[in-house]
């Protein structure tokens, strides 16, 4: 049987350490840490370190400033949850308004896309997570609500790690997550404004979940409204 090398299990020691404080909250925002101060305080070498750090800035937790030698925070559990209440009422907004006026051409493409990607036997999860993200942005498009849509906008230009693409999700959750797409789209073409909103409101909550079990961060019940959290 063979042994995973010393250096590997330092690192993904180090990853997994330093992805729970960041989630935690503890690294305050904007506060500058070092890979001397980490190492000290890990008990571990700067190497791993380094690398855990690169990983991290990778999966958006981080933001690197290699010529100082330091780094930032940049998302903690808070932040994530809050972007998850912002999301529900924009996004629950937008497909209740879109269903009151009926699918557009672009929407209607983006479900199309979608039944080809579920019908696949070989699901490719990078190109069903594009169409995805295609069908939110269509879907305020619909809305004919501009002030809706650029808030939708910025909240995605700001939020950083919430709304990236996740690489970790697993083939099967990108299936369920179709599926949930093509459930809220049935409810706009049958213009049920009500049943669009509560399937985007389950459609997120599910999303929520699988990035925080994504990130290691403990599962929590939310306070909202509704059945969405259910």
């Amino acid at each position: 049987m063979s042994v995973m090398p010393a250096a590997f299990l330092d690192r993904d020691r180090a990853y997994s350490l330093l992805r729970d404080l960041v989630i935690s909250g503890e690294f305050a925002p904007d506060e500058p840490l070092s890979e001397r101060s980490l190492s000290s305080r890990l008990a571990l070498g700067r190497t791993p370190i380094r690398e855990a750090l690169k990983a991290l800035a990778k999966d958006g937790l981080l933001t690197i400033h290699p010529m100082r030698g330091t780094f930032l925070r940049q998302m903690s559990f808070d932040d994530l949850r809050e972007i998850h209440e912002l999301r529900l009422a924009l996004e629950g907004m937008a497909a209740y308004l879109a269903a009151t006026r009926g699918p557009t051409e672009p929407l209607r493409q983006c479900a199309g896309e979608l039944r080809s990607i579920q019908s696949c036997e070989n699901l490719d999860v990078e190109e069903a997570q594009q169409v995805g993200w295609a069908f939110h942005d269509e879907l305020f498009r619909a809305t004919g609500n501009g002030r809706l849509a650029q808030s939708y906008d910025n909240l995605r230009a700001q939020s950083g790690l919430a709304l990236q693409k996740m690489r970790q999700y697993s083939v099967e959750r990108t299936r369920q997550a179709v599926s949930e797409h093509l459930d809220i789209y049935a409810a706009i073409e049958a213009h049920d404004p009500d049943a669009a909103q509560q399937r985007m409101w389950r459609h997120l909550s599910s999303a929520f979940e699988a990035r925080l079990t994504a990130l290691g961060a403990i599962r929590t019940q939310y306070p909202g409204q509704g059945d969405h959290h259910a």
